[in-house]
């Protein structure tokens, strides 16, 4: 098994899915990070700080999580959002004690259909004792399954609303 792709050595992954709404519609969703808890089942909820009141570059935030076996571990992350083009890419980094820990990027591409969503995750550095936790509780996994999960409920509520938003974009042409 390569490192990066098992258990072991969590440092990468990604998931697609294609949802039958306009690109800036889900990226809406997405980059509206105060709702991410609506989609995410390890995300419970984020608050802009300093200030932010949306996605820009630099804007930055707080997001609480639960997460492991019986959602026993609780924790927060203060992030920073690195690129936010609207309708193409959003993509934030967390923090561990000081240091950019991780990226989370969401990739939007039109296509046949709708837009292909691809959720994707890079770890740059995380302390060993959170290593360690990861060879038993398998994070790698945990995160695979979450994506997934994230992406589904994004496709329900997108494209439950997808009339909405290209209403929405009609009117402003």
């Amino acid at each position: 098994m390569h490192p990066k792709e098992g258990r072991w050595w969590l440092t990468q992954g990604s998931e697609q899915i294609v949802m039958n709404a306009p690109p800036e519609h889900v990226y809406d969703m997405v980059a509206n990070l105060p709702r991410m808890g609506d989609w995410s089942p390890e995300c419970q909820r984020v608050e802009w700080e300093d200030g932010a009141t949306g996605p820009a570059e630099g804007a930055k935030f707080v997001g609480h999580n639960r997460g492991g076996p019986r959602q026993l571990f609780r924790w927060s992350r203060h992030g920073r959002v690195l690129s936010a083009d609207r309708g193409r890419e959003f993509t934030f980094a967390t923090e561990e004690g000081g240091r950019e820990s991780t990226q989370w990027r969401y990739g939007f591409e039109p296509v046949e259909g709708g837009t292909q969503v691809t959720e994707s995750y890079e770890v740059k550095w995380i302390p060993a004792w959170a290593r360690i936790i990861d060879v038993p509780t398998n994070r790698h996994r945990e995160l695979q399954d979450a994506m997934r999960h994230t992406l589904a409920r994004l496709k329900t509520a997108a494209e439950a609303n997808k009339e909405a938003a290209q209403t929405v974009q009609k009117e402003k042409l």
